[in-house]
């Protein structure tokens, strides 16, 4: 029987390596599991997790020149769902500072005569220039003295 590519079969666990196990699949030959095929978990010692004649399910990930066939455990089997991230503190911060580009509207924008209009656009644009001289000091490592 000819092993294909991207295929699912059922083998037994003949040799165990540090480095890997050996697989026979049936009716195909034999192939190898890599050490970082076995698991979707770290894994430090292989003879934790398999040992030899046990049955397994194994995915054909490849087949070099030489005709060795490259084998996958966790690949064959579904993966667990990523567990959900944790929530980071910074990030309430982050969405909780208010945008300062955006105008303080205490008086009504309709009822704002020229002058109070054009003293709002001035402070909005010195607290602009401000912060890029600030973060164009940290990118350059510098201080203002």
């Amino acid at each position: 029987m000819q092993l294909e590519i991207g295929k699912i079969y059922t083998g037994k666990v003949k040799g165990i390596t540090q480095y890997g196990a050996f697989v026979d699949i049936d009716g195909g030959g034999t192939g190898m599991v890599h050490i970082s095929e076995i698991a979707n978990t770290f894994v430090n010692e292989i003879r934790d997790h398999l040992t030899e004649n046990q049955e397994v399910k194994v995915k054909v990930i490849g087949i070099n020149e030489a005709g060795k066939v490259s084998l996958s455990i966790k690949k064959a089997v579904d993966a667990p769902p990523a567990p959900p991230r944790p929530k980071r503190q910074n990030d309430e911060r982050r969405r909780s500072k208010p945008n300062i580009y955006e105008p303080k509207k205490t008086i009504p924008q309709s009822e704002m005569t020229f002058e109070d209009m054009m003293s709002h656009f001035k402070q909005a644009s010195e607290e602009r220039i401000c912060d890029i001289k600030r973060n164009t000091d940290r990118k350059n490592k510098t201080r203002r003295k």
